[in-house]
């Protein structure tokens, strides 16, 4: 299976989304590739920490540029998930994974000018159902405010309702101090124990658990 974490919006957290997700997988015991196509290459230096630290499972990634619609589909047929994970911009990698992939995950902080980003990216999406026409998509909000009097996140949820092209998850990604310090030390929130990171790991699971049932 491909799944694409992607949207036209820098900033949101979809490598940090895109790597809790492969290690929660590979933990889980499946044959999982990490695919860097970003040229600031930040699950490539993630995984270089991994390999320097000896965590395990060590995961699999290559980097690919340009049209990675062949590359990715090979992958497919060697891996039981091949994570893809794109620059936050409207670039050749996204719109060729595009084509590839079995689900693509937009990912949103809760804020208005992230979500207008929908506004122009409908049509991406219906271009890329043209040749994909089996491609799922949803919205992942990430980098939500753990401050429980805002009300952004929600107002935010309802409006995703008007993209018809994009459903909803239920899974939201809160801002967490746990994400940026397991990043730092190339592990995933699910190997790290502790209360700091209970909420952080409790999301992955969710995430994974609403995405692969």
């Amino acid at each position: 299976m491909i799944t694409l974490f992607g949207g036209t919006k820098g900033g949101a957290g979809k490598t940090t989304a895109a790597i809790n997700v492969a290690t929660s997988l590979a933990l889980d015991g499946a044959n999982v590739m990490l695919v860097d196509a970003d040229k600031q290459r930040s699950a490539a230096k993630w995984h270089a920490r991994r390999l320097d630290a000896g965590h395990t499972p060590a995961l699999s990634l290559v980097e690919k540029q340009g049209n990675v619609f062949a590359a990715i589909r090979d992958l497919d047929k060697h891996y039981d998930h091949v994570i893809v994970d794109v620059a936050g911009d409207d670039n050749q990698e996204m719109r060729t994974a595009m084509t590839a992939a079995d689900l693509m995950l937009v990912v949103l902080r809760p804020s208005q000018l992230d979500v207008e980003t929908l506004e122009e990216f409908t049509d991406v999406i219906d271009t890329a159902r043209d040749f994909n026409a089996d491609l799922r998509v949803r919205s992942l909000l990430s980098q939500a405010p753990t401050n429980h009097n805002e009300t952004e996140t929600v107002d935010v949820s309802e409006y995703l309702v008007e993209f018809p092209q994009v459903q909803p998850l239920e899974t939201v990604l809160y801002l967490r101090k746990a994400y940026r310090d397991t990043l730092a030390d190339g592990r995933g929130v699910l190997e790290v124990s502790g209360a700091g990171a209970k909420k952080a790991r409790a999301e992955i699971q969710e995430l994974v658990g609403e995405v692969y049932a």
